[in-house]
């Protein structure tokens, strides 16, 4: 794969995860933290994710890159016990205020994803990581292991994130694209704003991002020892996320190409092997 140290960008990183941990949920504009609904029961979790878990009633899920907590809670309310894990101590420390608000039970692990702690090897029966994920990983290979140590045998992984196609995107009208498809190199910007209100003023933060391929993405699985089962693309989503594209008269948007749509999205399910060499 690539030769990326797992600490290459991982300061930075955290510190630009810190500062939107503090905002995201604070403002009348945000457009995907608005705790107040959360708290009163409203669903975060969209369907793709849910139809590739099935039912999780009585599992024990680990959420990778939880951010502060409100996906892994709404796994908690669909039944399952769940652990967060972010490396973000801001995002932690609100994750877990959040637990107490909405009356729910929880554990948040602060830990980098490309090192989890051994504490949680072969403890999940699902491990989970949505939207937004590998593009912030500098060891790909790393964090499919992790994911593979926590699982226990026939255990599943469910990754669901954006589609390295859609990450080259600079502007859709006009058509822009720079950033690689693949290939892990890092990626250094200055981020000015953040997604979920992006007219919030936020300290601008150097971050390191990295590409991978679908083909990338799908090897490091396999190289941790992981049976894919599943893999898709999608051409449209339900979230309001980037601006960059059109939204259609349905509320989703899509990424229009010729007479046809590119993919947006991509899911990966996979499982852990039942028995050794399985």
């Amino acid at each position: 794969m690539n030769g990326n140290s797992p600490d290459d960008g991982l300061a930075a990183n955290r510190a630009l995860w810190d500062d939107r941990a503090q905002a995201h949920g604070t403002t009348p504009n945000d457009m995907l933290y608005d705790v107040d609904s959360f708290l009163a029961g409203r669903q975060t979790l969209y369907g793709i994710e849910l139809e590739l878990a099935g039912d999780v009633t009585g599992q024990d899920v680990l959420h990778l890159q939880c951010h502060f907590g409100m996906d892994t809670l709404n796994w908690a309310r669909l039944g399952a016990r769940v652990t967060g894990v972010d490396f973000s101590t801001t995002a932690i420390g609100r994750a877990r205020e959040l637990a107490e608000l909405a009356g729910l039970t929880a554990d948040f692990v602060e830990a980098d994803t490309q090192n989890l702690p051994s504490c949680l090897a072969g403890r999940f029966d699902l491990v989970i990581a949505t939207y937004g994920v590998l593009c912030w990983i500098g060891d790909l290979d790393a964090w499919m292991r992790g994911a593979a140590m926590a699982l226990r045998p026939g255990g599943r992984l469910v990754l669901v994130d954006l589609h390295p196609a859609y990450q080259t995107l600079a502007s859709y009208e006009p058509l822009v694209a720079d950033w690689p498809y693949g290939g892990g190199e890092p990626q250094r910007e200055v981020v000015t704003c953040t997604y979920a209100d992006p007219d919030l003023p936020m300290t601008p933060q150097e971050v390191v991002q990295y590409p991978h391929s679908v083909g990338e993405i799908v090897t490091a699985a396999a190289g941790a020892g992981l049976i894919i089962d599943r893999l898709a693309e999608h051409t449209e989503v339900e979230f309001p996320g980037s601006r960059i594209l059109p939204e259609g008269p349905d509320g989703t948007r899509r990424f229009p190409f010729g007479d046809t749509y590119l993919p947006i999205l991509y899911s990966l399910r996979a499982r852990s092997p039942r028995t050794a060499g399985a």
